[in-house]
């Protein structure tokens, strides 16, 4: 699994003109990709990081500061654009592999008492945040 975590002074996730998702202050937009060979063990261990990893103001977690998350599946960060003009998706996960482990995220950040928003998995999103920073990492599991 592989997440691209910024850091946010507020995020929100439209579809069709509804807001679905949104956090207001400090906390993470996390945009979650999947890959074929991930398991529901992988996505515990991605919730563990996302949940205790210091990259807040101050070097502060979510967890330290009851920071909420906003969690957004995107299959597209495992495009590979080496060759030629068109990304291929061969590594992304399908969707119906895809979306539960990205469920099983957002359900573990849960159990660890976090406070998590989402986007629609598979849906035709408009992501706005204000990076905080700016600040944004790279985390794979």
């Amino acid at each position: 699994m592989r997440a691209v975590v910024q850091r946010v002074d507020g995020a929100s996730v439209v579809v069709a003109g509804e807001t679905v998702g949104e956090i207001t202050g400090e906390g993470l937009c996390v945009l979650v990709g999947v890959t074929h060979d991930d398991t529901p063990e992988k996505a515990a261990q991605l919730a563990r990081k996302l949940w205790s990893v210091r990259v807040l103001d101050g070097e502060k977690s979510c967890s330290d500061v009851n920071a909420p998350l906003l969690v957004i599946s995107q299959f597209t960060l495992y495009g590979d654009a080496r060759k030629g003009r068109r990304p291929t998706w061969n590594a992304a996960a399908p969707g119906p592999v895809a979306e539960p482990l990205v469920d099983e995220v957002v359900a573990q950040l849960r159990h660890l008492g976090a406070h998590v928003e989402t986007g629609r998995f598979g849906a035709d999103m408009r992501v706005s945040l204000t990076n905080h920073g700016p600040f944004t990492v790279l985390i794979e599991v």
